[in-house]
């Protein structure tokens, strides 16, 4: 399934993992090492050798969380002029405890040189599409309190700040959890 959006200042879709990507997922996981940056919605990319280990979502991390385990869809976010992968963006189908309380039914990254224009907006506008199609009628989402651009992305597509956990689970930066709910 495929997902696209041309606004004015963003030209993106939301396409499956596919092995066309390979090669631009397996750089994106690099990047991320290499920035220690936290990655956030990537199905645990960063544990992952090959992008065939990755793309095998279900039965590698059933596995890995057992009966906390969160049915996801995982998708690309593709610039549509160049075909670069931007962001990447995981919707968690129900909420485990775990998810309840730290993570939310949705986690974004976007490419560190690509934040700052919209693309994240853009990716969390799209994926919410698809959420209402998955027949929920409100979704979670947790970003770090220090994270102004998440926060920003989640109030501008309509979050609305349920409360604030402490984070003894080593998630955020700050030690502290904020979580919003989208109504569908």
């Amino acid at each position: 399934m495929n997902m696209e959006s041309k606004t004015d200042n963003c030209d993106l879709k939301l396409v499956s993992p596919t092995m066309e990507y390979k090669e631009q997922v397996m750089n994106y996981r690099k990047v991320f090492l290499e920035n220690n940056e936290s990655f956030d919605g990537c199905a645990g990319l960063e544990e992952c050798n090959t992008y065939e280990e990755w793309i095998d979502f279900d039965n590698r991390l059933s596995k890995k969380y057992g009966k906390e385990y969160s049915p996801s869809t995982v998708y690309l976010a593709v610039r549509c002029s160049d075909n670069k992968l931007i962001g990447i963006i995981d919707f968690r189908h129900k909420l485990s405890e775990f998810l309840f309380k730290y993570g939310g039914n949705i986690g974004y990254s976007v490419l560190p040189e690509e934040r700052r224009k919209g693309y994240a907006k853009e990716m969390l506008r799209l994926i919410l599409e698809y959420c209402k199609d998955h027949g929920l009628s409100k979704v979670l989402i947790t970003c770090d309190k220090e994270n102004i651009g998440s926060y920003k992305t989640i109030q501008y597509n309509g979050g609305i700040l349920e409360n604030e956990v402490i984070d003894d689970v080593n998630l955020s930066k700050s030690g502290i959890i904020q979580r919003y709910w989208i109504e569908l």
